[in-house]
């Protein structure tokens, strides 16, 4: 074999092994892959149920309750849809009625979240970037800035 030979050789097996390599890390990885939706998202796509996926909104104010055994459910909405949350343990200390929140867990159903994370925000002026984009494309979004500029 030429010396060019050898070299396309030893090029292709490494490349192939590469590829072999990226195939079994994406394997292993696909059931930890967590997409992150908005409400709007959620109603338009309706992921099957059992699936699991990030939701992102603010809490609606008023739907906020409590049930037996440590269990709150409440509604996270961007201003246009609602999904329903159903978490069963300690919230954040941080939790509130009109705060941006994002919650991990499974479909249960139509408008139906079941979650086991509720992530909220860290300081006044905190909303995930997510969710700040979604609401600011719908045209609900005014933070601090714009609203003392007018």
């Amino acid at each position: 074999m030429t010396r060019k030979g050898r070299r396309l050789a030893i090029i292709s097996a490494a490349g192939f092994t590469l590829a072999i390599a990226a195939g079994l890390i994406l394997f292993a990885l696909r059931d930890s892959i967590v997409f992150f939706y908005g409400p709007t998202e959620i109603v338009e796509k309706a992921p099957p149920r059992g699936t699991r996926l990030r939701i992102g909104g603010l809490v609606k104010p008023g739907s906020l309750t409590y049930g037996g055994s440590s269990t709150v459910v409440f509604a996270v909405t961007d201003l246009k849809h609602d999904i329903k949350v159903s978490y069963t343990g300690l919230l954040p200390d941080l939790f509130r009625e009109g705060q941006g929140v994002v919650a991990e867990g499974t479909v249960e159903g139509p408008g139906l979240f079941q979650a086991d994370t509720v992530l909220a925000k860290h300081d006044e002026r905190y909303i995930p970037k997510d969710v700040a984009d979604k609401l600011k494309q719908q045209g609900t979004w005014r933070n601090e800035r714009s609203a003392r500029a007018q």
